[in-house]
């Protein structure tokens, strides 16, 4: 099992920067990757980036550019530091954890509310 605290969100306002934290406990030696996903009332969770334990980082389009995701393995912590924020990235932002280990679990943090004001 794997164990996943965010924190760091908050409000806003446009065009601020936020940096969300994910602490990860356990298991951690059978995660293969890391990753943020966010979530607005009424739409399925959508992925924000992928953080592999070797290889580049891939984002999603919409933050491409604005949003750095990193991991501190002494640390054993996620970040996703966000810039330029626009109203379209509030969501409640989630921290994701995919093991390597048949059946290949998935875990999640509890979320973090991010709110971008005018």
């Amino acid at each position: 099992q794997v164990q996943l605290v965010e924190s760091g969100g908050g409000l806003v306002q446009a065009g601020g920067s936020l940096r969300l934290s994910c602490v990860a406990s356990g298991n951690i030696i059978s995660i293969n990757a890391y990753a943020w996903y966010r979530q607005t009332p009424g739409k399925q969770r959508e992925l924000v980036a992928v953080i592999p334990s070797g290889g580049r980082t891939v984002y999603d389009k919409s933050v491409e550019g604005r949003f750095t995701a990193s991991r501190d393995n002494a640390k054993n912590t996620v970040y996703l530091q966000m810039s330029s924020l626009n109203p379209d990235d509030t969501a409640v932002y989630y921290c994701n954890a995919r093991s390597y280990e048949k059946p290949y679990p998935m875990y999640w943090g509890q979320g973090t509310q991010v709110i971008v004001s005018l």
